[in-house]
């Protein structure tokens, strides 16, 4: 999915927070999504539940199979977005019609939550997208993991304060992306890691169509 605004390389630390340290309250305000962008985010979730629903990945047996490596459907689509999505991105951000909006990156909360959200992926056999969907088109057993989606969401907005001090700060690189982690120029990156996941997907078609 698309996310937030352009970090530059010269301005890494943004991500940090630091220029909203002195004056929470403003950058909560200036964080704080306009109804526009709700409304947009619910229509583009709807639609990507729907594709999600239509693509066939919102079925349990599809995904333990991308578990256990025998079913590589979610990986021809999430190679596919990747691919997509990064070239589109990248043109319009070129282009001056979108403005970048990268996560910052935390290594302690990249790793803690990875692992947690593939427990929770491997134990129910959804993830929280897939499971919506697989609700939506009635598959019961994954109630329990939107109620998990849930509890958890609820757990770490409680918990928040407590992690921004702590875990949310171990190993806290600021907004990085690969092009500028690796030293090349993200057109070089486009050019060399585009024709990559094309021939992944080359592969993937021709022994497991």
């Amino acid at each position: 999915m698309a996310k937030k605004s352009a970090q530059m390389p010269a301005e890494p630390l943004a991500g940090k927070g630091q220029a909203g340290a002195d004056h929470p309250g403003k950058e909560a305000a200036d964080s704080a999504p306009a109804p526009r962008q709700l409304l947009l985010g619910l229509v583009f979730g709807i639609m990507f539940g729907f594709l999600l629903q239509k693509g066939g990945v919102a079925k349990y047996e599809v995904l333990m199979g991308a578990l256990l490596l025998t079913d590589f459907t979610v990986m021809k689509i999430m190679l596919s977005a990747i691919l997509v999505g990064m070239i589109g991105i990248f043109g319009m951000h070129a282009l001056g019609l979108v403005k970048l909006h990268v996560k910052p990156t935390k290594y302690a909360a990249n790793i803690i939550g990875g692992l947690i959200f593939g427990i929770g992926f491997a134990l129910i056999g959804y993830c929280p997208g897939t499971g919506a969907a697989a609700l939506g088109q009635g598959n019961l057993d994954a109630i329990p993991g939107i109620a998990g989606l849930l509890a958890g969401s609820y757990l770490y907005a409680e918990f928040s304060k407590k992690l921004s001090a702590t875990v949310l700060t171990w190993g806290d690189r600021g907004c990085i992306m690969l092009p500028e982690l690796i030293g090349v120029g993200r057109t070089a990156f486009l050019f060399a890691f585009a024709p990559a996941i094309l021939a992944v997907l080359a592969v993937l078609y021709w022994f497991a169509p």
